[in-house]
């Protein structure tokens, strides 16, 4: 069985395939990553956009419809 010391110490020992594949999928894996952030992101977004619009009519509402002091 190899021991860790056996194991190459610089990525020079790999081959140059192996290391463009592994980056390519590591940038793969990070991109999607990336695009669930965003797109859990922009959903809290438009949830807070409907909310605070919808409470901003009806402040408007319910402030149209209160009879003013003076």
């Amino acid at each position: 069985m190899n021991s860790p010391t056996d194991l190459p110490d610089t990525l020079a020992a790999y081959p140059a395939w192996l290391l463009v594949l592994g980056g390519t999928l590591a940038l793969a894996a990070a991109i999607w990553l990336f695009m669930k952030v965003v797109k859990w992101l922009l959903y809290l977004l438009l949830a807070l956009v409907l909310i605070g619009g919808v409470g901003w009519a009806v402040w408007l509402l319910l402030e149209q419809a209160a009879p003013r002091a003076g």
